[in-house]
């Protein structure tokens, strides 16, 4: 799918919550999302609907919010696995791992764009605050 045609497919999803009078739909942490993530902001933000996002990449492309694991951290565990099996270490020898710290992300700036006023006990929970 070429990337026009996905923004388009996009649109006509978002347009859909709209008619049904959604306040609020969240976008789940599909990980093909996250090339998109730019347009799927710009989406958000030009039919004004505020969005949780599972990973901070959105947020730091313009989200509102997002609430998840560090994809970083992830591969940088990911990468210690990985030395153990080429230093030997049979993979089933190797625990089973999932990641134990999520964090919440907010920008303040798109809030302020949609117009929504962040909770300064929200704020203060953030694990980083994009102003």
């Amino acid at each position: 799918m070429k990337r026009r045609e996905f923004i388009t497919l996009l649109g006509g999803a978002a347009a859909r919550p709209i008619t049904a009078r959604a306040q609020q739909p969240a976008k789940r942490p599909l990980s093909m999302l996250l090339s998109e993530r730019r347009g799927i902001a710009l989406l958000a933000a030009t039919t004004r609907l505020p969005a949780v996002y599972g990973y901070r990449e959105h947020v730091d492309d313009g989200g509102l919010i997002s609430y998840g694991v560090d994809l970083r951290a992830c591969f940088r565990r990911g990468a210690y696995y990985v030395q153990k099996i080429l230093n030997g270490v049979a993979p089933g020898d190797l625990p089973i791992e999932f990641p134990t710290k999520l964090e919440l992300v907010i920008n303040l700036k798109t809030a302020k764009a949609l117009g929504l006023i962040v909770p300064p006990t929200l704020l203060a929970r953030a694990d980083e605050v994009i102003e």
